[in-house]
Formats: C-alpha cells, structure tokens, sequence
C-alpha cells in the first residue's frame, strides 16, 4: 500500500511541475512579448515627463499599475484584431462551383423558365474561416418563388444559408429575371425510336414494338406544348447505364442474343421540336412506358457476282472464274426483311488491269455487305482467274428494249432494228452465246418528240465475255 501510495505521490509532484513550468513559460512569453515593451514605453515616457509631472511618475513607480496597464493594453489589442480592426492574415477568396438550386414554386399551377441549375459562391474571408467553412456541410440556394401568384416575370434574389458569419459570401449570378407562365396539359401521341442498332446481335432484325400507351398528357408552357412536333419513346437494344449500374454484369454483353419476345420497362420519353432538337421544358406524364419488343432473324441466301475493272493485254479473255475453288458460291445476308428480300446477289470486283500474261491469277478480296444488309456469312474470298487466247464472233439481235423514256411518250424503231453485236471471249464461252443471251437496249434519257439515232447497248453482268455494238439505230418518240 506504501508504494502505491510513493508512485501516486512521485506521479502528481511530475504532473505539478509540468503544469508550473507550463504556467512560467507562458508568464516568461507574456512578460517578454507585452509587459516588457510596454513597460519600457512607459518608463520612457515618465522620464521625458519626470520634470512636469511628479505624480504620474510615481504612479508608474508600483508594479501593480504596470502589470494592470499591460493587460488593458493586450485585452485592446485583442479585441481590435478579433473584431478584425486589426488583421494579422490576409484575406482569401475561393470559388464554390457548381451549387445546385432549389427552386420553390407552385409547380401544379406555373412553369418557370431561365432558371439554372447550379450557380457558383465565391467565399472571402480568412483562411482558417473559409477552412471551416468549406467543412462544415453543403452549400444550400434557394430560389423562393412562392408568393408569386400571378404569371409574369420577376427580379427575384438567391438565398443563402451563411455557415460561417465571419467569411462573406456572393452568389453568382445574386438574381435572375424568372418568367412564370401559367401551366396547361395537352394529350400526344407517342411513337418509338429504336437507338444503339447498330449494337444489335447483327444478325437480328427488330420486328415489332409495342408500347403499353400510344398517348401521354404534356404539362407546360403554352409556348413550349405548342413547339413539340413528337414524342417518343426511345427504345434502347443494349443496357442503359442505369441497368448497368444495377447488374454489373451486363457491362460489356449483348442486351439480346436470340429471336423471341421481349419485356421492356422503363422506356424513357422525350420530346422533340420540328427541328430534332430535345425540349427540355415540358413534363410527360407518366415519365416513362413499358412494352414489348420482337426479335427476329432475317436470311436471304445470294450468290456472289464477280464483275472486273480494267483492260487485259491485248488478244487476251477470261476463260473461267472460281471463288474459293468453287465455279458458284452463294453467301447467306441477314437484315431488315425489307431491305433483303430484293437483294439477288452481293457484287465483288477485281482489278485485271494489264492480266493476262499469265495463264492464272489469284485475287483476295474483302466481300462487302451491300446496303441494308448487317451481318454475311462470308467476309473474304479468293478468286482464281484463268485466261486464254481471246476470239469473237457476230451476232445479230433483233430483241432491243428502251430505258429512261419520260413518262407519257412511246417510243418505236424505224431504222437498223438488227443491229451486230461482236462477242469477245475465249473459245468455249462465246460459242455458249446467242441472240437470246443479249440483252441490248437503248438509253432515251432526256430525248423529247421526234427521230433521234442512238448508239445500241448490251447489259453485260458476265465477266467471261465482253460486248461491242458499233450500230447506231432511229427511234421515233411521239407524245402519247
């Protein structure tokens, strides 16, 4: 018990002579810093008025007097900086960005315009102060609206919330002029927009949406009911950021990967002006929509036309084409039914300029999805061509059709309805042509009333042989 007793009594004499030096130390700095200048101004000031002034001198003599006088002075200078009289820091100044505004009106009744969303709040005060500041919560504006009862525009001023009464707060913008308009409800009808497609499994093609409502009420200005053109639903084929924040998951994956029947819920609502542009400021009641969405796949199975670009040597032909090893290949297109079903074959072209010297040349080619079509089955190719020695012969066609004649004239032919055609091939391939393969024609595009000679034409869409007409013919056109 006695040495218990000893620690506790060695324990507190330490803590006793901390807290006196403590207390000494501060006594030395306040005697230093304050007592002893100001004591010394005013031992100075006694002794200038030693001759004048007996009693005063005497007064400065106590030491009481000069400690109390020493204290009046450090209490003076307390306040004066305090009260910022005095500064001992400079003043700061620092841009709160971006504050949002809350903006309280009758939002049954009225719609506001020119109202932004944020303002900015510069703080200027001393650091420390705009430190604690800063610390101590958001920032809060407010724009009142709510004694205004009639439709008009108003000065109205931004209020604030002053955490800190010591830093000075300025809002930028302080004011607004803020048009109140009366609100009106309209009924439109709503359509739907598909967006990201092109992020669709390509080859799937959207079939039908349904929507759970073909109409919605507007709410807003007169002004800005009367500016919508449409409404729409926008129909999204991949995740919204706001499904993706809810199942990390999906991020990265396609949304749809088969045919079927799809739920969709959530379908946001926008609306448009005549010029594509978003209004922002009416309200859509309900806000969003559900619906339905099918999924189909699309396939038309072509064949790959080859056609060629450029001159061979001279006395030279084509005798025969392979697409991977293959006399005929024919590619699978997928899309839109609409936009395949008349598709009857995906062209390719090669570049046989200056070929020929060689009994055989190899082309690789990238195949390339013709309009309206999203997926192929085939994306490269290689082509084998073989030449051979080129012969022609003649022969007469008497089949000839008109293109481009302007609506409401006939036209007939009333000279060289016989022309010559010269086939150009190697052997083998032009002994397989007769009149019946040529289709020749002539382009009567921009020809009016009377008899005109024309130059005759042959559709060519085989690349093994080559076709030349030097024959012109006479076509009467006469207004019908």
């Amino acid at each position: 018990m006695m040495k218990v007793v000893k620690k506790m009594r060695k324990f507190l004499i330490k803590i006793g002579r901390v807290i006196y030096r403590f207390f000494e130390a501060i006594f030395k700095f306040i005697d230093k810093i304050i007592i002893m200048p100001i004591t010394r101004l005013v031992y100075n000031i006694s002794k200038a008025t030693s001759g004048s002034n007996v009693s005063f001198n005497k007064l400065l003599n106590r030491p009481h007097f000069l400690i109390v006088l020493s204290l009046i002075f450090a209490v003076i200078c307390f306040l004066l900086i305090d009260n910022k009289v005095i500064s001992l820091v400079d003043t700061e100044a620092e841009i709160i960005k971006n504050v949002p505004v809350n903006v309280i009106y009758n939002e049954e009744a009225f719609v506001v315009e020119n109202i932004p969303e944020t303002v900015d709040i510069t703080i200027a005060g001393r650091k420390s102060d705009i430190y604690l500041a800063k610390q101590l919560g958001e920032f809060e504006v407010e724009l009142n609206l709510s004694k205004y009862t009639e439709a008009g525009t108003y000065k109205v001023y931004f209020t604030y919330s002053k955490s800190i009464d010591s830093v000075d707060y300025i809002l930028d913008p302080s004011y607004l002029n803020v048009e109140i308009n009366d609100k009106v409800s309209e009924v439109k009808s709503v359509d739907y927009e598909l967006i990201n497609i092109d992020k669709l499994n390509s080859k799937l093609s959207v079939s039908n949406v349904s929507l759970d409502s073909s109409e919605v009420v507007v709410k807003g200005s007169e002004e800005a009911i009367n500016s919508i053109s449409t409404i729409k639903a926008l129909v999204s084929l991949t995740y919204t950021k706001e499904e993706i924040r809810e199942h990390k998951e999906y991020e990265g994956k396609d949304k749809y990967t088969e045919e079927g029947t799809y739920e969709i819920t959530n379908i946001p609502l926008v609306a448009y002006d005549s010029n594509g542009e978003i209004i922002k400021n009416v309200e859509i009641v309900p806000g969003s929509l559900t619906g339905t969405i099918v999924l189909s796949s699309y396939k038309n199975t072509v064949p790959l036309q080859v056609t060629t670009t450029g001159n061979l040597v001279n006395g030279k032909a084509i005798a025969a084409i392979t697409i991977n090893n293959s006399a005929s290949l024919s590619v699978d297109i997928y899309g839109e039914e609409a936009d395949i079903k008349d598709i009857t074959s995906v062209p390719v072209v090669i570049n046989v300029d200056g070929a020929g010297s060689n009994a055989v040349e190899n082309y690789t080619v990238v195949i390339r999805k013709p309009k309206g079509v999203r997926d192929i089955s085939l994306k490269n190719a290689t082509i084998k061509v073989t030449f051979g020695d080129e012969e022609q012969k003649t022969v007469e066609v008497s089949d000839i059709t008109n293109k481009n004649l302007a609506d409401g004239y006939s036209a007939v032919i009333v000279s060289g309805a016989h022309p010559q055609v010269q086939v150009k091939g190697v052997k083998s391939n032009i002994d397989a042509i007769n009149a019946s393969n040529i289709r020749a024609y002539v382009d009567l595009a921009g020809l009016g009333e009377g008899v005109h000679d024309i130059k005759v034409k042959v559709d060519n869409n085989n690349p093994l042989v080559s076709y030349e007409v030097t024959n012109t013919i006479q076509v009467k056109i006469t207004k019908n």
